[in-house]
C-alpha cells in the first residue's frame, strides 16, 4: 500500500498517505505538510517518491510512510503544543527531516537532533534552513548536535519522547534511563532480521516493551564503521 502513495508534490504526498491510512492525524498530516521533504534530499526529482534515499555518508533518509509511523506511535506522549516545555531527542537524526516535523508537532518543546559524523550535522543544519527553521539552543528551537547518539544526551534529558532513526543491536540502556515519566521511545532494534519496539516508561518509572512490526533500516553503527570522513 505504501507505493501507491507517492505523489508529484508534498501536499499530494501527505493527502495520499492520509487516504491509504498511513498517516491517521490530521495533526500529523498538517506537521508533516509543513516540512517540504523536497528540502532534504538530493535527488529533488525524487522528493515525493515514498521511498527511502540515499543522502551520503551510507546513511538514508526514511520512507515517508514510515516516518508516518513513527509520527503516530509516538503522538500520545508528545510535549502538548499549546503548553510550553518538553523535550524530544531524534537519535541518528540524519537529514533533519524527522527533527523539523517534530519541531513542528511540539513547537513550545526543545528539539534535539544528533548524530556522530559532523557531515550529517552540517547537512541537516543546511536543510532546515532552507526549509525556514533556524537552529537554535533552548525552548522552542531545534538544536543538531554532533555526538554518539546511543549514549543518548544528558544535557537535555528527560525526554518525553525519543525517536531512533537506525537499528540498534539492542535498547541502549542510555536511552531507556533518559526516557522522561511518562515517556516514550520508537526504535528498530535488531541485526539481519529487525522490528519496530515501543519502549514506555510509566510515571513511576517502570518501564514496558512492545514488538511492533519487521522493518529494514541501515545500522546503528560505529562513526567509523558508518563512513571514514576524509
Amino acid at each position: 500500500m505504501a507505493w501507491t502513495c507517492s505523489g508529484r508534490t508534498n501536499e499530494e504526498l501527505i493527502d495520499r498517505l492520509f487516504s491509504k491510512g498511513l498517516i491517521q492525524s490530521e495533526v500529523v498530516a498538517n506537521a508533516m505538510r509543513k516540512v517540504d521533504r523536497k528540502n532534504y534530499v538530493p535527488d529533488t526529482g525524487s522528493a515525493y517518491q515514498d521511498s527511502p534515499q540515499r543522502i551520503g555518508f551510507n546513511a538514508t533518509i526514511s520512507a515517508p510512510h514510515m516516518h508516518a509511523h513513527a509520527l503516530e506511535n509516538l503522538l500520545p506522549l508528545l510535549p502538548p503544543a499549546n503548553k510550553n516545555g518538553g523535550t524530544i531527542l531524534d537519535v541518528g537524526s540524519g537529514s533533519g527531516y524527522l527533527t523539523a516535523v517534530l519541531h513542528h508537532l511540539a513547537p513550545h518543546a526543545t528539539v534535539v537532533g544528533i548524530d556522530h559524523l559532523q557531515g550529517l550535522v552540517d547537512l541537516a543544519k543546511n536543510n532546515l534552513t532552507k526549509d525556514g527553521i533556524k537552529p537554535g539552543t533552548g525552548e522552542g528551537q531545534v538544536e543538531i548536535v554532533y555526538g554518539d547518539g546511543r549514549l543518548g544526551y544528558p544535557k537535555h534529558a528527560p525526554f518525553q519522547i525519543i525517536h531512533v532513526g537506525a537499528a540498534a543491536p539492542e535498547i541502549p540502556q542510555a536511552l531507556i534511563d533518559q526516557l522522561g515519566r511518562p515517556g516514550r521511545m520508537f526504535i528498530p532494534v535488531g541485526e539481519g532480521s529487525q522490528d519496530i519496539w515501543q519502549i514506555d516508561k510509566d510515571e513511576n518509572g517502570d518501564v514496558k516493551r512492545k514488538k511492533l512490526f519487521g522493518v529494514l533500516y541501515v545500522p546503528l553503527t560505529d562513526a567509523g564503521k558508518q563512513w571514514r570522513e576524509g
